[in-house]
């Protein structure tokens, strides 16, 4: 039977990456750190086929979409997470009439589906350059650049504030 999907939010697909994924979680010295209590919300996928082992497994094959530069590459990356998962449009019946949806077949690919239309979605309205992996040291999150001048380097406002205290100290040792 058909399992419904939906893209989920770009904040969801962040945080599974970032939170789940072992690139930034390895980076980050938190890979023997317990997971989050709980999945982000909005996962665009059934709850019951979503448990830590599906979260890491979908973050480690979504990780190399934002970790590559080149714009042509993570467009093929999502196609071929869109033509793994065998995702595909469908119809259903809702309340007030038909209503366009996403599906596939195996439970297992449902929420790598889901976090591929969102990124197939992204690269379609906005390029493939306002994905990526934040350039801060010692750490591999990932971020979706939201920016209005589509410049953004940093996972957080966190990360960009410590690399430029660590900038500005390393030029004031250097001065004196």
């Amino acid at each position: 039977m058909p399992i419904t999907i939906e893209p989920m939010p770009a904040t969801a697909l962040v945080e599974l990456v970032n939170e789940w994924g072992a690139v930034p979680r390895d980076v980050a010295g938190e890979a023997d750190q317990p997971f989050p209590p709980r999945p982000p919300a909005g996962l665009g996928a059934p709850d019951g086929n979503i448990d830590d082992r599906a979260m890491c497994r979908a973050a480690d094959l979504l990780h190399p979409v934002f970790a590559t530069t080149d714009p042509a590459d993570r467009v093929t990356l999502v196609a071929g997470l869109l033509a793994a998962t065998g995702v595909r449009p469908a119809i259903v019946q809702a309340a007030d009439g038909a209503a366009a949806t996403w599906s596939v077949d195996a439970p297992e690919h449902a929420l790598v589906a889901a976090a591929a239309l969102t990124l197939r979605d992204h690269l379609d309205r906005y390029g493939g350059d306002r994905l990526g992996v934040c350039t801060g040291r010692a750490c591999a999150d990932v971020f979706v650049d939201a920016s209005p001048t589509h410049d953004r380097r940093y996972c957080s406002v966190s990360c960009q504030n410590r690399t430029r205290v660590a900038a500005y100290r390393r030029r004031r040792r250097a001065a004196t």
